[in-house]
C-alpha cells in the first residue's frame, strides 16, 4: 500500500512511519518544512502540503495526524485553524491528487460533549466537516494515550526501566485510563477497510487482557454487593415487605437476560411492574403497568438493588451495557455485531447516564461499544458517580399504550 502521512515529526508519527515501513508500505510524509522532515526521515520521501496534489498521485491512503494538541498554549482560533480549516484543506488536496481514502486521527477526549477545550471543540467540529467532504471516502479514529516500544509523555520514566519491568508497571497505569498500542493503528491501516463517516472508530487495548483492570474491576464490584447487603440488607427487607403489601405478587422479580458471550441469566430485581405484566422491553409496556412505589424505585434505581446476588454470581458487574431480555432480537443482534457481548453486563452503564435505553437498540448499542473501548477503572468510577447522582432514570415506559 502506498500511504501518505502527515504530522510524521510527532511521537505517534514517528511511531507509525516506523510500524508502515517494517510492514512494507511506501510512504511520502508530507509537512510544513520538507528539508526539517528531511533531516527527521533521510530514507523516505517527503514534500511540503502545496505539493500534495502533485506528489499525492497513485497513493491509496492519506493518514492526517496533523494537530494542534490539547496541551498547546495557543488562541482559541489557532485551533480551528488547523483542526478544521488546515484538515479541510489536506483533504481537498488529497481528493485532487486522487487519494481514495482519507483517515483522520483525533483523541477520545473530543468524544466527550461535555469537554469544552478548543482542541475539544475544534476536533469535534473539524470531524463533522470532513464526514461532509463530497467525493471522498473518510473516517475518524479516536485514540486514547498511544504507546509503541517506547513511551511518552507523562510515560517517559517507563522507558528507563528494564522492558519486562516497565511492561509489569504499565499495567496498572493502563488499567486507569484507556491506552493502545502503535500496532492496533497499523492493523486498522492494514486491513484495508471500507471507510466510513457514520460512526466513530475508537482503537484502544483490550482491557479483558489487563489483569490489574479485572482483578481490581471484581474486587470492586465484590465490595459493593457485600457492602449493600451488610449495610442495607434491613432497608431491602422493608422495601420487599412495602411492595407486598401494595400490590399482589413477589417482592423480587426474576427475568432471563442476556450476559457476557450471549449466555442467559437469571436477573433479579424489586417488582415494579404489577404481576403478570409481559416479558417484553420496558419501552413496548404500558406506563399503567408500573406501580407507585415502582415509579419511585425505578427513578431512583432502588429496584436494581437485588442484582448484587448477580454480582456475587459473577454474572452482572456493577458497571456494564445493561442486560437485554432474550426476545429483543434487534438489539442482540447489534450488539453481537459490535462485540458487546465480550464483557459482563452492568447495573448501570454509559449509555444510561446519557439518557438512551433500549427503545433505540442501534443506538444503543453502538454506546455500549463505545464504552468497551473507553472502559478503565477511572471511567467505570466516574459512570459510578453520575449514576448516583441522578444520571439516566432507567428504560422509559410507553405512554402511548
Amino acid at each position: 500500500m502506498k500511504t501518505v502521512i502527515t504530522g510524521a515529526s510527532g511521537f505517534v508519527g514517528r511511531l507509525l512511519v516506523s510500524e508502515l515501513i517494517a510492514a512494507g508500505h511506501t510512504l511520502l510524509l508530507v509537512g510544513r518544512d520538507a528539508k526539517k522532515l528531511a533531516q527527521v526521515f533521510p530514507d523516505v520521501p517527503v514534500c511540503e502540503y502545496t505539493q500534495l496534489s502533485e506528489h499525492g498521485t497513485d497513493y491509496d491512503l492519506l493518514v492526517h495526524l496533523a494537530v494542534v494538541n490539547n496541551d498547546a498554549a495557543l488562541p482559541e482560533q489557532d485551533f480551528f485553524a488547523t483542526n478544521v480549516d488546515f484538515l479541510l484543506d489536506v483533504a481537498r488536496s488529497a481528493k485532487r491528487a486522487g487519494i481514495k481514502r482519507f483517515v483522520n486521527i483525533s483523541s477520545i477526549h473530543a468524544l466527550d460533549l461535555r469537554n469544552t477545550t478548543a482542541y475539544a471543540r475544534s476536533k469535534r467540529e473539524g470531524a463533522a466537516a470532513l464526514a461532509a467532504e463530497d467525493a471522498l471516502a473518510s473516517k475518524t479514529i479516536y485514540l486514547p494515550l498511544v504507546y509503541g516500544a517506547q513511551w511518552a509523555g507523562k510515560l517517559k520514566l517507563l522507558n528507563v526501566l528494564p522492558r519486562p519491568l516497565a511492561v509489569f508497571a504499565f499495567a496498572p497505569l493502563a488499567a486507569l485510563k484507556p491506552t493502545v498500542h502503535i500496532e492496533r493503528l497499523v492493523e486498522d491501516i492494514l486491513s484495508n477497510a471500507p471507510v466510513s463517516s457514520d460512526k466513530p472508530v475508537i482503537l484502544s487495548n483490550d482491557q479483558n487482557s489487563n489483569y490489574f483492570y479485572t482483578v481490581t474491576k471484581r474486587l470492586f464490584d465484590l465490595t459493593f454487593a457485600v457492602a449493600i447487603i451488610g449495610l442495607l440488607g434491613w432497608f431491602l427487607l422493608l422495601i420487599w415487605i412495602a411492595i407486598r403489601l401494595e400490590s399482589p405478587g413477589p417482592g423480587i422479580f426474576a427475568q432471563p437476560r442476556v450476559g457476557k458471550g450471549g449466555e442467559v441469566f437469571t436477573c433479579y430485581k424489586f417488582r415494579t411492574m404489577q404481576a403478570g405484566t409481559e416479558q417484553a422491553g420496558t419501552h413496548e409496556i404500558s406506563a399503567a403497568a408500573v406501580t407507585k412505589l415502582g415509579a419511585f424505585m425505578r427513578k431512583t434505581k432502588i429496584d436494581e438493588l437485588p442484582q448484587v446476588w448477580n454480582i456475587l454470581r459473577n454474572e452482572v458487574s456493577l458497571i456494564g451495557p445493561r442486560p437485554c431480555l432474550p426476545v429483543q432480537d434487534e438489539l442482540i443482534e447489534a450488539r453481537r455485531n459490535y462485540g458487546v457481548f465480550s464483557v459482563k453486563p452492568g447495573i448501570s452503564g454509559l449509555a444510561q447516564i446519557n439518557g438512551i435505553d433500549m427503545s433505540e437498540p442501534a443506538t444503543l448499542a453502538l454506546w455500549d461499544a463505545r464504552y468497551i473501548a473507553l472502559r478503565s477503572l477511572l471511567f467505570d468510577l466516574k459512570i459510578t458517580f453520575a449514576t448516583a447522582t441522578g444520571s439516566g432514570q432507567g428504560d422509559k415506559t410507553n405512554t402511548g399504550i
